[in-house]
């Protein structure tokens, strides 16, 4: 769906079998991690995306993410260590996208382990579900990006390896900024995408892939 289009939560409840009651509950909770957006008085829509909200995602991202970092590396244990490596292990052996471009929902699943893993360190439960939540959104990102086979973690083996050699390390500073860069740098080729395929429309919202692009 692009961002914009207005969601049929008699659909959803038809199609899940449950209450509307049920799902409208669940569209506030996603409107509360800005997953979807409420419309007053007229249900709720996918989020828009635009490049002005990917920069702005991407710093967020960068200051909870790196601060975070900063402290596990400097407070982790060595459960902590075992469980960074471990993720990244699993990670690292599974599949990002199928033969057409698909997103795998398992590697969505193992690239969350692991930044959860790198964070837990820090001992800080409102730090790690702030950017849990913000990790959240950037999904809807890379999702949108995916259906022209263009990857933007095309570069990630090799700078989540960096990210976990630094951190189990200790060196919280190299660690935090092989992070910064590895979203700097998935956010320069999501925008790069969309000026390529003129998905910027008015307004500064961004759509599924300009026709012709498979």
């Amino acid at each position: 769906m692009e961002g914009g289009t207005k969601l049929r939560m008699t659909g959803f409840a038809t199609r899940y079998q449950v209450n509307l009651s049920v799902v409208r509950e669940a569209m506030i909770r996603l409107a509360g991690d800005g997953l979807v957006k409420a419309l007053p008085q007229r249900g709720f829509c996918v989020s828009p995306l635009s490049p002005e909200d990917l920069l702005d995602l991407t710093r967020s991202q960068v200051l909870i993410e790196t601060v975070t970092l900063r402290k596990a590396t400097d407070q982790g244990d060595l459960a902590w260590e075992s469980a960074v490596i471990a993720a990244h292990h699993t990670l690292q052996k599974t599949t990002y996208t199928g033969g057409e471009g698909q997103f795998h929902g398992t590697c969505s699943q193992a690239h969350n382990a692991f930044h959860r893993a790198l964070l837990e360190g820090a001992g800080s439960p409102r730090l790690e579900s702030t950017a849990t939540k913000l990790r959240d959104c950037s999904l809807l990102y890379r999702h949108w990006s995916l259906p022209s086979g263009q990857d933007p973690y095309r570069d990630a083996v090799n700078e989540d390896r960096t990210i976990a050699e630094l951190a189990v390390a200790r060196d919280g500073t190299g660690a935090a900024a092989a992070l910064k860069e590895h979203f700097e740098r998935a956010t320069a080729v999501l925008l790069a995408y969309s000026q390529q395929t003129n998905a910027a429309l008015s307004g500064g919202s961004m759509t599924g892939p300009a026709k012709g692009h498979a």
